[in-house]
């Protein structure tokens, strides 16, 4: 199944260089071809930063215009969507005019994953009010950890890109997003340790 896998990732990178390699040459339908594939997943993606599906539509059509302009940057040393990707998210970065507003979108979308994760804990219409709480207390923690460890963080357990792909989009060591994935994930365990006990003390009430 691994090896299916990396076959596919492998044929995947291939066919992307072709048509990349095309487009330098001045092929339309290439790039065309490109924006194709990956358009939809794109705007899915960036869509969980800007919480606007017009915005994110905008915002993916400005990535692809700006991979477009700069397409002889791509070297072929990773995959397509990963640059593109890149590109997208640097530019939600900068039409989100405010950190706040996307510290909000971060902490939000992530709040809402990781408690789907413990969903079981909270479908008993009793423990709405403690799952509430708990949505608070991560959103807070949220904005209490660093922008870098937040975005790397919200990448990995929301986005699921691996460690190569995270390193590849915020360009920094594979190390780096492993200690910054383990320090935001140390304080939301905490988190869910507190929320769990409390709720172990609920119930013997």
């Amino acid at each position: 199944m691994h090896n299916a896998a990396v076959k596919v990732k492998r044929t995947t990178m291939k066919d992307d260089i072709a048509l990349v390699n095309l487009v330098k040459k001045g092929d339309k339908k290439a790039y065309n071809a490109l924006v194709l594939k990956y358009q939809d997943r794109l705007v899915y993606s960036v869509y969980k930063f800007s919480k606007d599906f017009e915005l994110a539509q905008d915002i993916t059509q400005e990535a692809f215009i700006k991979a477009y302009k700069n397409i002889e940057k791509f070297r072929g040393d990773s995959q397509f969507y990963t640059w593109i990707y890149r590109i997208a998210i640097n530019t939600a970065k900068n039409v989100l005019s405010t950190k706040a507003r996307a510290s909000e979108v971060y902490d939000n979308d992530t709040a809402d994953h990781l408690l789907s994760e413990s969903a079981s804990t909270i479908e008993n219409p009793e423990n709405i009010l403690q799952a509430d709480q708990l949505r608070s207390e991560i959103n807070k923690a949220l904005q209490s950890l660093p922008e870098d460890i937040r975005v790397t963080l919200s990448l990995r357990e929301f986005d699921g890109l691996s460690y190569e792909g995270i390193a590849d989009v915020l360009n920094c060591p594979i190390g780096t997003v492993r200690s910054r994935i383990h320090k935001g994930r140390e304080i939301l365990d905490k988190i869910f340790s507190r929320y769990n006990q409390s709720n172990a003390e609920v119930r013997k009430q």
